[in-house]
């Protein structure tokens, strides 16, 4: 078969660059041929892309670096501005979220692409097409479709209906319901993404083309290690980091820096050290700051315990700034660097009068490590060697990727309990020891620091074959509910209009 994917950003990094370029790598696997349309600068470092093609004076060429060719790349020239739904950074591009853009700016990005649609369906002919995410792939790939007679899919990841349709429905509203109109089957991560979805959108017709379609898991990269062999990865890793050229600019929470990366992962050891994981945009909405303020209560108990927050964001320097106040039991920036938070404030409160939570949170630079921005491929290496990852977001989630890779690995995820997060949780669940169950989720509420704190230190001061069987459970429940193969013949018999043979949600 021939599948068009129009995907529109990256191909590594955030949770839909890496399930575009996971779904199109397993469909090339299937031997079915992919026509995607995205920004990804370096195609051709990605061992899976097959040929490129690229449009010049209004004519299309494709270049193949090998036979057969079964993905090509196709980059659609937008200009320097990317549209994206949360602040963040794209080289070469000026990266700009969607409610900041003039109306001329957004119809000249939707033109250029419908424009560089046509063009692939023109030379290529697929058989059927998938849009990522609510705006604005569907909306795309309806207009550069109509009259062509291929069908089309879309995906509906949870950044584009949260942060920018829901919040600015009158402008961003009818490009959805225009998108969603025509489309066959609309996928979902999770029962409580379509429910959003739905409640949005007030389209009756849309439940009855909904359908489940959550992201997978690389089990074969993603899989437990023993001590050893985990200590040996996150060596390799280590070495890694350290050999990439160091950044020549001032560095800044966006920033790529493997150098500074490798000194955050400096002489930590699986076998010596109990690690703990955050792994998300670090921006309010993921919660990072509810992990950061449970940490002490986690080493006050825990003292060879250690934390990692992995991921990028503006909110990366309000929370080393936070670490830092709640060290040196600066009570004034304490106050300052919370009052917006207000789940947090409350718990610091509480905690002010604590001489135990600030003894313990003077060793938060000692135990608490930033690595910024790493590839998706590197977790590979490091979730293996942690114990626990911690997802204590604080907005809807479609689905709990990180969470499921997580679990692939053997490390117990630890996440907050609604919208996809707790569908990931439930599933799960079911396979593990009656005594872990608990651990897996925790109500967001005023108590959801300490809640943190006590799922952490119960999970790391469990007896040893507590933590074995668990362990297992979760990686084998990872292995058997998500696998990249699936979810690729879940995105064709979604562009194909099978919804019989998909799940709803």
């Amino acid at each position: 078969m021939d599948l068009l994917v129009f995907h529109g950003y990256l191909l590594r990094g955030t949770g839909s660059n890496v399930y575009t370029a996971s779904v199109v790598e397993a469909l090339r696997r299937q031997g079915h041929r992919v026509h995607l349309l995205c920004q990804e600068r370096r195609p051709l470092d990605l061992p899976w892309v097959d040929a490129v093609g690229t449009s010049e004076d209004g004519s299309l060429r494709v270049e193949a670096r090998r036979e057969p060719v079964r993905v090509t790349v196709y980059r659609p020239p937008i200009g320097e501005i990317l549209p994206v739904y949360v602040a963040d950074r794209y080289e070469g591009f000026d990266a700009r979220p969607f409610p900041e853009l003039t109306d001329a700016q957004l119809d000249a990005y939707l033109d250029r692409n419908i424009a560089a649609v046509r063009e692939v369906v023109e030379q290529a002919r697929p058989d059927a097409a998938l849009a990522g995410h609510l705006v604005m792939g569907p909306v795309v790939l309806a207009r550069a479709l109509a009259g062509a007679g291929v069908p089309y899919a879309a995906k509906v990841h949870g950044s584009a209906l949260e942060y920018t349709v829901k919040p600015h429905p009158a402008r961003f509203l009818p490009y959805a319901r225009e998108g969603l109109a025509k489309a066959r089957t609309v996928l979902v991560g999770s029962r409580h993404t379509a429910e959003s979805l739905w409640a949005a959108l007030d389209d009756p017709d849309l439940p009855a083309r909904t359908r489940l379609g959550p992201p997978g898991v690389d089990v074969d990269a993603f899989e437990p290690r023993s001590p050893d062999d985990a200590a040996s990865a996150l060596a390799a890793l280590r070495y890694r980091l350290a050999s990439e050229q160091a950044t020549t600019s001032a560095p800044d929470s966006f920033s790529r820096d493997g150098p500074a990366a490798a000194q955050a992962l400096r002489d930590l050891d699986p076998r010596r050290h109990r690690l703990v994981a955050f792994v998300g945009k670090l921006i309010e909405a993921k919660g990072p700051d509810l992990l950061l303020a449970a940490w002490p209560r986690v080493v006050a108990a825990v003292p060879d315990a250690r934390l990692l927050f992995v991921g990028f964001g503006e909110f990366r320097a309000r929370l080393q700034a936070l670490g830092d106040a709640l060290a040196t039991s600066d009570g004034a920036a304490v106050d300052r660097l919370s009052a917006p938070l207000h789940r947090l404030r409350a718990f610091l409160h509480g905690a002010g009068d604590d001489a135990a939570y600030r003894g313990a949170a003077t060793r938060i630079p000692e135990t608490v490590r930033f690595t910024g921005r790493l590839e998706h491929d590197e977790l590979a290496g490091l979730l293996p060697a942690c114990e626990a990852l911690v997802v204590p977001s604080t907005f809807p989630e479609a689905f709990g990727m990180v969470a499921a890779e997580a679990a692939a690995c053997g490390a117990l995820p630890v996440s907050a309990e609604h919208s996809g997060l707790a569908e990931v949780a439930r599933g799960l669940r079911a396979g593990l020891p009656e005594a872990a169950r608990p651990w897996l989720s925790f109500p967001l509420d005023d108590r959801v620091v300490d809640a943190i704190a006590e799922r952490l230190v119960a999970w790391l001061c469990a007896p040893a074959d507590l933590r074995s069987q668990t362990r297992g459970a979760v990686a084998a429940a990872a292995r058997e509910r998500y696998s990249w193969e699936g979810v690729a013949r879940g995105v064709l018999a979604a562009a194909n209009g099978q919804l019989d043979a998909l799940p709803a949600p």
